[in-house]
């Protein structure tokens, strides 16, 4: 009868046997290639999972800056619109009463009185 090699992981050893090199050997690779195999792919997976949840929220950053300056826009372009209908308005109104009252081409200035 064959004796089996003394693989325990007690004492000198196991110290002995990790520093060789002997206890990872190619047997023990052969033995585990399943459990490694998943483990890798595992950890491939979070590595992977954990950049495309990274990606996604630095597009949804994006579009919500996007959005922030779009919605900016709009108001701006809503109040340029009201203000231009309400100065048609009352031109037209003004036309219709017959009053002769133009809008200035330039601006009003301030007079410094000292």
């Amino acid at each position: 009868m064959k004796e089996k090699k003394n693989t325990t992981l007690n004492g000198k050893r196991a110290g002995k046997d990790i520093i060789q090199g002997r206890f990872f050997s190619l047997d023990f690779f052969k033995r585990n290639a399943v459990y490694i195999i998943a483990l890798v792919v595992m950890a491939l997976a979070y590595i992977a999972n954990k950049f495309v949840c990274q990606s996604s929220m630095q597009e949804v950053m994006t579009l919500k800056t996007e959005l922030g300056n779009a919605q900016t826009d709009l108001v701006n372009s809503s109040a340029r619109y009201n203000s231009m209908i309400l100065e048609s308005e009352m031109t037209e109104l003004m036309r219709a009463k017959h009053i002769d009252l133009v809008a200035p081409d330039e601006p009003p200035y301030i007079l410094n009185t000292k």
